[in-house]
């Protein structure tokens, strides 16, 4: 972005901490001092999940009451600014796992939700960690049917029901050979995320690999 029209854009809408929302000079990324602190940064194998399926899922942070609201505020009442300061806490998760692979994607929405909403929060968080990782980024599966929120249904077993042959490959997805990164925002049980892996290795990939913003308590 041209400096000048950062400058402007910065006096306007001054930049705030996506977690804390206190202002924060430019050069902070997205993160105060304080909340850069104490996030609830994950590693090693804390930061692991398996899929139902068998995919290993890594998740830059644990979902906790401070990354909730901020992410709320993201994913339903249009803080998109904030995929930047998430892809980049996702792209530094992935560093050791982003060698070899060839594309990244991500757990699309439905054309109906997507439409209402405005915007995919995948898809930006998909976007936003490929670029940092230097790896190209493809939508490769759409969702061909409208399905209860995840966040609505009441256990295990009804999240796998309700997600069950909701997604399907592009036509024009070729994957057969390729390792793929599958990005989501928030991992719960991993139903979804299982079901999209499910469908790329039936598809021919080489390998999935889940990432998410988040792991939530299971």
């Amino acid at each position: 972005m041209n400096k000048i029209v950062e400058f402007i854009l910065d006096l306007i809408y001054p930049p705030k901490c996506a977690f804390c929302r206190k202002l924060i000079g430019t050069g902070h990324e997205g993160l105060c001092p304080e909340c850069t602190e104490k996030l609830p940064r994950l590693s090693g194998t804390d930061a692991k999940s398996l899929l139902e399926d068998g995919t290993l899922c890594y998740s830059a942070l644990r979902y906790d009451q401070m990354v909730r609201d901020s992410f709320l505020r993201y994913k339903f009442y249009g803080s998109v600014s904030y995929a930047d300061t998430y892809s980049r806490l996702m792209a530094e998760c992935l560093k050791e796992t982003a060698a070899g692979i060839d594309i990244v994607t991500w757990v699309p929405l439905s054309r109906k939700r997507k439409r209402k909403r405005g915007y995919d929060q995948a898809e930006l968080l998909a976007n936003g960690t490929s670029l940092l990782l230097g790896l190209d980024c493809k939508g490769i599966l759409y969702k061909n049917k409208e399905t209860k929120a995840q966040s609505l249904t009441k256990s295990r077993n009804e999240r796998k029901s309700n997600i069950k042959g909701a997604y399907t490959l592009r036509k024009e997805a070729d994957i057969k050979g390729k390792k793929i990164i599958i990005v989501d925002d928030i991992i719960t049980t991993g139903a979804t995320l299982s079901e999209c892996c499910a469908v790329l290795k039936k598809a021919g990939a080489a390998s999935v690999t889940a990432a998410t913003f988040a792991k939530a308590a299971r």
